[in-house]
């Protein structure tokens, strides 16, 4: 298991941490099992989508303040239930196959940690399991 720090500086933002996931499967020596990247934060998540056109990042952002909007009359007294809110929705774990050392993930398809109340020193944990 690895512990990575992330580090955001957007209230909202995503990410791409395709590369610090397959650094940690190449130095594990992992050539086919599963890759699994956990987020513990509840104001945080995983999420897998095109890398290709940051216009798709930028549209989930934007969608989701849209849909949860940062003041809404929440009850919770952090002021925070949005980015709750917004990582329950997005959900904190991953699972990627792994195939001869390398994560099987699609064309445009890129990891992406999720931040809703940064920005925030996080930890991104990435734990490989082989056959």
């Amino acid at each position: 298991m690895k512990t990575v720090t992330i580090e955001t500086k957007e209230p909202n933002q995503m990410i791409d941490i395709t590369s610090i996931v397959e650094t940690s499967v190449r130095d594990s020596g992992v050539k086919d099992g599963v890759c699994y990247v956990f987020v513990p934060h509840t104001t945080a998540a995983i999420t897998i989508n095109e890398n290709a056109d940051k216009d798709v990042t930028r549209d989930i952002l934007s969608t989701l303040s849209k849909l949860i909007p940062y003041k809404d009359n929440y009850r919770h007294m952090e002021g925070n239930s949005d980015a709750h809110i917004k990582a329950s929705l997005m959900g904190n774990t991953a699972a990627v196959i792994l195939n001869e050392g390398r994560l099987v993930l699609g064309t445009w398809q890129s990891l992406f940690f999720c931040e809703f109340d940064g920005p925030r020193k996080r930890k991104l944990i990435i734990k490989i399991a082989g056959e």
